[in-house]
């Protein structure tokens, strides 16, 4: 396969922190079916995203896509904000 082939994941999440330079965290939550209730109940998991322009902000809708470690734990990259967080 060469790399225009290749599936990159796409996740949509929140922004929670984006105290860091370039850098954000994402949370992404999923609903799973619980095997013994059988209600779906909601879990929730961070992935830390470079944000190259420090653009988002806290309660950002955003969309991050998977790219090469740039670090120990960042492995994800901002593509686009969906939604920005509604001021009051």
């Amino acid at each position: 396969m060469s790399n225009a082939e290749t599936k990159k994941s796409v996740k949509v999440g929140t922004v929670i922190s984006n105290k860091m330079d370039k850098s954000i965290t994402v949370s992404v939550e999923r609903k799973v079916l619980h095997p013994v209730v059988k209600k779906y109940i909601k879990r929730r998991t961070k992935f830390m995203a470079h944000d190259e322009r420090n653009e988002s902000k806290v309660g950002d809708k955003v969309e991050i896509s998977q790219i090469r470690p740039m670090s120990k734990n960042k492995c994800w990259k901002l593509e686009n904000i969906l939604e920005k967080k509604k001021v009051i």
